[in-house]
């Protein structure tokens, strides 16, 4: 299948999907800010009608979206969240879905207290080990969704080999690639259905919108997504498309910081007594680094570790003056936060207990500020430890 690659990323990221403004030559796209569009007939109009349906500036966003991830189609939304909850309304009571089981707790949420109660039945299990997931698989199973890395233990599915399960038995596939984004990934290149991001991340980068996308290039899926995005109205308005436009231009010279980074802090925290265990894929020690290595090109700037009680959390980000305490990731600053408390509270505790999320587990967002200073913030935390 044709894919959306003319140029290397870093042109992509600057070009992709752009115009100039046909009316003004304006270089960047402009922020149209409107509700609805004049026609010179009914039914007359240059292809806008109502913002809900249609709007130039997300247009341009999914464009270039899609060209990011190699896709044909790229769909916004107003959340991550929103768009993950688009796909699952593709299906109906009955089917059944397996997740990842440790993903997002949003996500989490958004299966098991929501869809649920209509009927969709999920399996959560560890699709790092693919014969759980073939064990899962159901003769009503329409989906398997997964995130590589998890969120926050940071497992690593073979998405390739997944994506063959999936063919074999036509299953859609979807992966959540927030966190590797699409500079470091490129789920539809392994076999994937779609791609899913919070553009709220690393996409748009910082900090300053809330957003999400789908890209895929099966062009019926595409059709059912912009139908579920119209008639459930999930989209984001013109002025975050504008700046989620503005992050993706240095979306390649972030990632480069952010990784580069995350490797001096991991490096430091392997040194640490107080570090009971240490997540990250890069870590020659991490069950799924070869497995990254084959289907990514880095290891991204996501950190966890445990050191062990909640005391010991509570006093170690006390002391923190850059490492801001916050939900969220993938920013230009740097972010600390406790998963059990913060993003990951909807997950029931025997769940958090199975997964290793752990009262003294720690989840670190590397920014891009100078990794010395980051280091030397480290260790006023550790310094509490004794």
């Amino acid at each position: 299948m044709k894919k959306n690659r003319k140029h290397r990323f870093a042109t992509r990221a600057v070009h992709g999907g752009q115009q100039h403004d046909p009316l003004t030559g304006a270089v960047m796209t402009p922020i149209y800010q409107t509700s609805t569009y004049a026609q010179s007939a009914p039914g007359v109009h240059k292809g806008y009608e109502y913002s809900r349906t249609a709007n130039p500036t997300r247009k341009a966003l999914e464009a270039s979206l899609a060209s990011l991830e190699g896709g044909e189609f790229g769909i916004a939304f107003a959340s991550g969240m929103a768009a993950i909850s688009s796909v699952t309304q593709l299906f109906k009571s009955g089917d059944h879905i397996v997740c990842s089981d440790d993903v997002y707790g949003g996500t989490f949420r958004l299966f098991d207290k929501i869809y649920k109660n209509f009927g969709l039945r999920f399996s959560f299990v560890d699709t790092s080990d693919i014969k759980n997931i073939k064990t899962a698989l159901t003769g009503n199973t329409k989906m398997i969704w997964i995130e590589s890395p998890t969120n926050p233990t940071l497992k690593i599915t073979d998405i390739a080999a997944v994506a063959k399960i999936a063919g074999s038995k036509k299953i859609m596939l979807g992966v959540d690639n927030t966190f590797m984004s699409p500079y470091f990934q490129s789920p539809l290149d392994l076999g994937a259905d779609l791609a899913m991001h919070s553009t709220t991340k690393y996409i748009a980068g910082h900090s300053d919108i809330v957003g999400g996308a789908i890209v895929t290039s099966d062009a019926d899926l595409a059709e059912k997504l912009h139908f579920v995005q119209n008639a459930g109205g999930g989209v984001p308005g013109p002025q975050d498309c504008f700046l989620t436009l503005r992050g993706i231009k240095t979306l390649h010279l972030r990632m480069e910081r952010h990784e580069h980074n995350a490797r001096r802090i991991f490096e430091y925290l392997r040194s640490q007594e107080s570090v009971k265990k240490l997540y990250y894929p890069g870590d020659l020690k991490h069950p799924g680094h070869e497995i990254q290595k084959k289907q990514a090109r880095g290891f991204g700037a996501m950190i966890s570790f445990d050191i062990e009680t909640l005391d010991n959390a509570n006093r170690f980000m006390s002391k923190l003056e850059i490492f801001t305490i916050a939900e969220s990731l993938g920013g230009v600053e740097s972010l600390i936060e406790h998963p059990a408390i913060m993003t990951h509270a909807s997950v029931p505790p025997e769940t958090r207990a199975e997964l290793g999320i752990t009262d003294g587990f720690i989840r670190l967002s590397i920014g891009i500020e100078d990794a010395d200073d980051l280091l030397e913030d480290l260790a006023r935390g550790f310094a509490t430890l004794g």
